[in-house]
């Protein structure tokens, strides 16, 4: 069984109508870090620095990497969502998938002397995850501890697993 944590996220079990996202912008930063391992840019600052590409960041916490574990009794969802908090995540489960969506705003300011400077960002993501086997969405849990929300799910049926020798 999953171990206990000590923050647990509300689970609904309402179905969600919203199509699922499935792309992030980190590929454009990959190609960015592998140009500037080719040409030294030295003086030139990266691209990424400009405010314009900063808004572009939320995408980044856009996508979250996701384990689906199979057990006998249960599916373990895991989900990496790493800057958002407990109260930003909204998890929803039907017997044949879990929704987890988050909704993150950050505001900054600087000020120094006359110079005054504030952005206000705001990122959201939705993650639709199909499940291996029908689960009892009644009786679902789910946690989060360090930025990694853990659903437990219960199967309606144990599955029979048994070892099957390669010939």
């Amino acid at each position: 069984m999953a171990k206990k944590a000590s923050k647990d996220v509300p689970v609904s079990t309402e179905k969600s109508s919203q199509p699922s996202e499935s792309r992030a912008m980190s590929p454009f930063r990959e190609f960015d870090r592998m140009l500037d391992t080719f040409f030294d840019r030295g003086w030139m600052p990266s691209r990424w620095e400009h405010p314009l590409w900063q808004r572009f960041a939320a995408f980044e916490k856009g996508m979250p990497k996701v384990d689906v574990i199979d057990r006998d009794t249960e599916v373990v969802v895991r989900a990496e969502v790493p800057g958002f908090e407990r109260e930003e995540l909204d998890v929803s489960v039907t017997d044949g998938a879990v929704t987890i969506k988050g909704d993150h705003r950050e505001e900054s300011k600087a000020e120094e002397g006359e110079y005054f400077h504030s952005e206000i960002s705001r990122g959201s993501f939705t993650r639709t995850v199909a499940l291996p086997s029908e689960i009892d969405a009644d009786k679902a849990a789910a946690s989060f501890k360090n930025g990694v929300l853990e659903l437990t799910l219960p199967k309606l049926k144990q599955a029979n697993r048994r070892k099957v020798e390669v010939k």
